[in-house]
């Protein structure tokens, strides 16, 4: 009697492989938990941090323009902040490292995080 490889999704692996990357996660406990061989999910990850269990979005990239002048934007008091300028994400891919900012971001924190990732 033989048994039927089981057909896991890009979406599936990613998730598992995610789980792996949670503080005190361990790699062989969450293979255990989805009954997969743990040199499976080692290689899996390995393809996650070369980018090649990227999920296929609704979600367009939008041309950046990375500058070493940085200007000062008017502040706005909270209360009178508009809804659509809390609204919003923003991911950045750099292969070796994602960002996700949600809501209102702060330019010199966003120019920062990502000035740490660069080096």
């Amino acid at each position: 009697m033989s048994e039927r490889r089981r057909r896991i999704s890009k979406q599936e692996k990613r998730r598992i492989v995610e789980e792996t990357l949670r503080p005190g996660s361990s790699v062989s406990i969450v293979a255990r938990q989805h009954d997969i061989n743990a040199n499976q999910l080692f290689r899996w990850r390995r393809l996650y941090r070369e980018g090649q269990l990227e999920v296929e979005t609704e979600s367009r990239l939008l041309p950046v323009r990375i500058s070493d002048v940085v200007e000062k934007v008017p502040q706005q008091a909270p209360a009178r902040a508009s809804r659509r300028a809390r609204e919003g994400t923003i991911d950045i891919d750099l292969g070796h490292a994602r960002v996700r900012i949600e809501g209102a971001a702060d330019p010199a924190c966003v120019r920062a995080a990502l000035e740490g990732l660069l080096r």
